[in-house]
Order: structure tokens, then C-alpha cells, then sequence
């Protein structure tokens, strides 16, 4: 009986526990509140914008001199006395790079000019006998015969003066030829003059780069060759990592035979550039229009090439695979994959995940966010 007592009261208790749990139930659920993810982020976003992007081509070539000007002795047997010049000084046109010896050259002149002073007398003597003899002819004192004699000797005397003159410039030109002088303006680019050798006619003393012009000769496949013109802008990276702009001076009009390719000489802006470097660079054909992002908005992984978009929540984020293409300037060429008026994630998306919550703030704001925290925000509009 007793038992029978316990059991009923364990079930009404059991049973008032249970309606007193429904009827609270409601409560508990209404005041529960739905707990949202915290952003794994703080970003700025940025839509594509359609710009005007070069349309290249990309090749490979050697820097050589545009011009080189050889400078050689025009006089020969003669000793180098004095050198002036070395490699790599730059020299102006008409500068003396190197003397010879020009005692004798000196003593021929001298001789030369002697001459010229005694044929140019014979011929004062000749013109002065000529008057003396017009003046007896008008008298008849003189004979025809002998008028016509003074006049040869006059005409002969005056030939011999002006053979003598043209001697003494032959020897003042030899004179010249002992200094060997720069031929244009321009950076020595050898130099095989030594001090005392004795040079020949013709031997090789200076190489000079005229104007100091050096030109990239970029190698291009005979295909392209149709697009190329003279006056397109080219610009050339240096193998130190410097970039040169450029101008296409001239295409080559042959295809060589052995690498089946053909050249382009692209004239280079300033003398950062030295002949016997391997370069690369590119061709600027045109302008067109293009989708571009900033490249911090762009997230290669695994072979791909991501951006992350915000989602019409304004909360969340979508991956999206695109195509990229060339860089310039901090910003990317995005060939396919991008649709007008998408929200990108402009920069961070290395650590965010498809689907991943986020805050956005304005681009100023997010900027601040940056500096204060240390971290350098780049590629923003």
C-alpha cells in the first residue's frame, strides 16, 4: 500500500515537471537570439573598371650601339706621343683623342711655306717685267716677240704660285693628321692606341658610339612583323630591373634564316643602357579597352586566378575564377570571368574563404584601419 503511494506521487511529479517544461518552452525560444558568425575580415571593395590598355608584344633581344665611328691614323710611320682618351670617356666632336709625332710633318711645312714665298716673288718679278715691257711695246722699243716672252714667264710664274699653295695645304692637312681627333659626339667604346707604337695609315686607334645611342634589336616572330611600325613607344627592362622607354626606330625588312626571326631596332631613351645586354620588353601596337582590378583584388592559388565578390547580403563572400592577363601600372587586365557592377574584394583575399563573412567598410576608413594596424594597402582607385 505504502509502495503503491510512492509510485503515484514520483508520477505526478514527473507529470507537473513535464507541462511546467512545455509551457516554458516558448518563452526560452522567443527570448533566444540567433548568434551571427564574427567577420573573419575588415575590407573595402571596388568595382572593374573598363580603361584604355596597350596592346604589346613581348620579345627579347640584345642592346648593341646604334652607330660605331672607327678613328684610325690617316698618316702613317709616325710614333703616338700622347694619349688623351681612354674607354668609356665621353667626347665631343673635333676633341683630340691622341697625338703623333709631327716634328717632321712641322719641318715640311716650314720648307713648304719657303716655297710659296719664293714663287709668289718670281711671280711679283714676273708681273712687274710684264708692265716695263707693255709700256716699251706702246713706244715701239720692244718687239712683239719678246712682249709675248714676258707675258708666258708671268703666266708660268702664277701657275707656280698656285702649285706651291696647294703644296703647303697638303702639308698643312699632313700636319693635322697627327692629331687624332673624335669624329662625333660620343662615349669610347675601345680604345687599341698605345703610347709609342709606331702607326700605319689606316690602323685602328679608337671606337667610338656616336651620340652615345644605344638601341635594343629585339627578335620577333615574322608574324608580327605586319603590326610593327617605326614611332611605336617600346619600353625595355635592363637586366638590373630598370625600365627604358623606347621608340621603335626601324624594322628590319629580312627574316633571318638560321633563327627564322626577324629584328626590330627600338632607339632607348638616356644611357642607362650599355651595348651587350639581354633584354627584355615590350612593343606598345595600340591602345583597346579593357576590364581591369587592382592586383591586390587578384588571388592566384593552385594554377588559378580567384577574386572574391560580395554577395547581395553585404555580408558574405563568393569566389570567382577568372582570367588574367597583363599587369601595368598596379592593376590588372581581367580577360573573362568579371560581369559590370560586381563589389570585389579589393585587397586581403588571400585569407578569405568562399562563403566567408566579412566587414566592409569605405575605402578611406579602410585605409586608416590599415595604417593603424601596419599593414600596407596597395592597388586602391
Amino acid at each position: 500500500m505504502k509502495l503503491s503511494r510512492r509510485m503515484a506521487a514520483v508520477a505526478a511529479f514527473i507529470l507537473v515537471a513535464g507541462t511546467a517544461a512545455w509551457l516554458l518552452k516558448p518563452n526560452v525560444r522567443a527570448s533566444a537570439k540567433p548568434q551571427t558568425p564574427p567577420a573573419a575580415l575588415t575590407v573595402s571593395v571596388v568595382e572593374p573598371q573598363s580603361l584604355p590598355w596597350p596592346d604589346t608584344i613581348k620579345a627579347n633581344g640584345n642592346t648593341a650601339a646604334w652607330q660605331e665611328a672607327v678613328i684610325s691614323a690617316e698618316t702613317g710611320s709616325l710614333r703616338i706621343t700622347e694619349l688623351d682618351a681612354d674607354v668609356g670617356e665621353q667626347v665631343k666632336r673635333g676633341q683630340v683623342l691622341a697625338r703623333l709625332a709631327d716634328a717632321t710633318a712641322t719641318a715640311d711645312l716650314h720648307k713648304q711655306e719657303a716655297a710659296v714665298a719664293q714663287a709668289r716673288a718670281n711671280l711679283e718679278q714676273a708681273e712687274a717685267d710684264l708692265k716695263r715691257s707693255r709700256l716699251a711695246a706702246d713706244s715701239g722699243a720692244l718687239s712683239t716677240q719678246k712682249l709675248d716672252e714676258y707675258r708666258i714667264t708671268e703666266a708660268v710664274d702664277r701657275a707656280a704660285l698656285a702649285s706651291a699653295e696647294a703644296d703647303l695645304q697638303n702639308k698643312r692637312i699632313a700636319l693635322s693628321q697627327t692629331r687624332i681627333v673624335a669624329v662625333d659626339d660620343g662615349n669610347i667604346s675601345s680604345r687599341a692606341a698605345l703610347l709609342g707604337n709606331v702607326v700605319s695609315a689606316g690602323t685602328e686607334l679608337f671606337r667610338l658610339i656616336r651620340q652615345g645611342r644605344v638601341e635594343w634589336q629585339a627578335e620577333v616572330d615574322p608574324q608580327q612583323l605586319a603590326r610593327i611600325r617605326a614611332g611605336q613607344a617600346a619600353y625595355v627592362t635592363l637586366p638590373g630591373g630598370k625600365r627604358v622607354d623606347g621608340k621603335v626606330r626601324l624594322v628590319s625588312p629580312t627574316v633571318s634564316t638560321s633563327t627564322g626571326r626577324a629584328i626590330v631596332y627600338v632607339a632607348l631613351n638616356g644611357h642607362d643602357a650599355q651595348p651587350g645586354m639581354f633584354a627584355s620588353g615590350d612593343i606598345e601596337l595600340g591602345t583597346t579597352q579593357a576590364w581591369t582590378l587592382p592586383e591586390s583584388a587578384v588571388v592566384p592559388r593552385d594554377g588559378r586566378t580567384d577574386i572574391y565578390v560580395l554577395n547581395p547580403d553585404g555580408t558574405t563572400v563568393a569566389r570567382r575564377t577568372v582570367v588574367a592577363g597583363r599587369h601595368r601600372d598596379g592593376r590588372c587586365e581581367i580577360l573573362s570571368g568579371l560581369q559590370s557592377g560586381m563589389r570585389v574584394v579589393e585587397s586581403g583575399g588571400a585569407f578569405l574563404s568562399d562563403g566567408a563573412v566579412v566587414k566592409v567598410v569605405q575605402h578611406q576608413e579602410s585605409a586608416s584601419i590599415a595604417a593603424a594596424s601596419g599593414v600596407a594597402q596597395g592597388g586602391g582607385l
